[in-house]
């Protein structure tokens, strides 16, 4: 079933334009294979022109004080929660998670307005007294220029409000490319800028399947000074790779390989719970989604049983159907990526607890799945597995756990359960990852520096850290 009441073109410049070649591509609804919009391609022309529409706005909303940017900013958080519910079956229909979860996105998408709008007047600077000279060191921090974001399909609401928000807070002007998957709710979040006094050029949204071209054009462009993007390790190097030419300052938020370590201290039912939230949270689909568990010997059959029996009692369907928590995965490609994961921990010696077996009829359904007994050369140890499968593996000592979540070349998330703080604390700071979640199952938060070291990325999203990802300092040295 088509959805006939969206804008599908480009947003350039306040206005909405076909592509420059007349091209559209399609968005499907992974829950019924169906498509639902055919939505405008952008083309290098196309990018070109959106930048050239952020170049021009960009002197005027500079220009703005840090407190008229923060009243649009507020203004936006509060017209997106009134269409709250809209926004979330828009994020099902294109992405197939659950109704549930897509209203969770949703709140935690709109937090960054609110918590940007409040950073806003909070860019400060400082003046001190240089020790040798004596002259006056004034520093201040100015909007670094046009931002290109870039943005994954698996958080359709919230990718782009985490990179629009700081963005504009900032100073910034922006162009902003959402994933070909899903680019019909960045489209639908540019009306309600407009309608909180975003002015024309300072937001441009450009759908594309033609990512590579355009993104290049943007990034060799000299007025384009940030590239911000979420998404894999690999595409993240290759836009390294086109930053370097111009010196863009980048922001990079890529791939992970979370580890779950439940002591034998630990609460398991609440270990179990934490699991839950770190594993299935948009069907595993999600780039802090615990991805190996190594639970201690005395406790991983307690664990394994109870989370088994837990992954079993979802309920998997159309992510619009009551009841439901387990909607489809986003692409045929990515849930058969699944099925070969499992397909090769099982012939590796693994068992299967519970799930193991793609669905048949129509949509990209795949079952919440325990794997047990995986062993190490397991595809799904190594890379992400990206969907509802969650394999579980037994250590011993503190000291080899900590060497198995580290031999990783991702450090974005990790997650410790145990009922000893000290060994909580002590483990957290040996292990090399930018977040850890320790005794919980949730760790994103807009007022919290978001983000990896290793090869999961450069800089922070969210907190004031977000804030700075935008700006650039400028020292003056004065004498008087």
């Amino acid at each position: 079933m088509m959805v006939n009441d969206l804008e599908t073109r480009l947003y350039i410049n306040g206005k909405w334009l076909e592509s420059s070649d007349g091209q559209r591509f399609p968005v499907y609804d992974p829950a019924t294979e169906e498509v639902i919009a055919y939505v405008a391609d952008a083309t290098v022309e196309d990018a070109q022109a959106a930048v050239d529409a952020a170049a021009d706005a960009a002197v005027h909303w500079v220009a703005r004080s840090p407190r008229e940017r923060a009243e649009i900013l507020r203004r936006a958080f509060e017209l997106l929660t009134a269409q709250e519910n809209r926004f979330a079956r828009l994020i099902t229909r294109e992405n197939g998670k659950s109704l549930t979860d897509a209203i969770g996105e949703m709140r935690y998408a709109t937090e960054f307005f609110r918590w940007f709008s409040e950073e806003a007047v909070r860019n400060l600077g400082s003046m001190s007294l240089a020790p040798s000279s004596g002259a006056r060191i004034l520093v201040q921090h100015k909007p670094a220029g046009v931002a290109v974001l870039i943005t994954p399909w698996n958080f359709p609401a919230a990718m782009g409000t985490r990179k629009i928000a700081p963005a504009l807070a900032a100073g910034c002007t922006c162009v902003l490319k959402p994933a070909s998957e899903t680019p019909l709710t960045m489209l639908a979040l540019a009306g309600v800028l407009e309608e909180a006094g975003v002015p024309a050029g300072v937001v441009n949204i450009l759908p594309s399947k033609r990512s590579a071209e355009v993104a290049s054009r943007m990034l060799h462009d000299p007025r384009v000074r940030v590239v911000s993007f979420t998404g894999s390790t690999q595409v993240g190097r290759i836009l390294l790779r086109e930053a370097a030419d111009c010196v863009v300052k980048p922001a990079m938020e890529l791939g992970g390989n979370a580890p779950f370590v439940v002591f034998e201290d630990a609460d398991i039912d609440s270990a179990v719970a934490g699991a839950m939230v770190a594993k299935m949270r948009n069907m595993g689909e999600a780039c802090t989604a615990a991805n190996r568990f190594l639970v201690h010997e005395q406790v991983h059959d307690e664990f394994a049983a109870k989370l088994a029996a837990a992954m079993a009692a979802l309920k998997v369907g159309n992510g619009l159907d009551d009841g439901v928590s387990v909607g489809p995965m986003v692409t045929a490609k990515a849930r058969d990526k699944v099925v070969a994961f499992v397909a090769d921990a099982v012939a590796k010696g693994a068992r299967v607890l519970t799930g193991g077996k793609a669905a048949d009829g129509p949509g990209f359904f795949y079952p919440p799945t325990v794997l047990v007994d995986v062993d190490p050369s397991s595809d799904c140890l190594c890379d992400e597995i990206f969907g509802p499968v969650a394999p579980i593996q037994r250590f011993t000592s503190e000291d080899e756990v900590i060497a198995r979540c580290n031999d990783t070349e991702y450090g974005l998330a990790a997650y410790v359960y145990t009922g000893d703080m000290k060994r909580g604390l002590r483990v957290s700071e040996r292990l090399e990852f930018g977040m850890i979640g320790l005794n919980r199952g949730m760790m994103s938060d807009p007022a919290a520096p978001f983000g990896g070291v290793k090869q999961s990325g450069l800089g922070r999203e969210g907190a004031h850290e977000g804030l700075m990802e935008f700006l650039e300092a400028q020292y003056i040295s004065a004498a008087w």
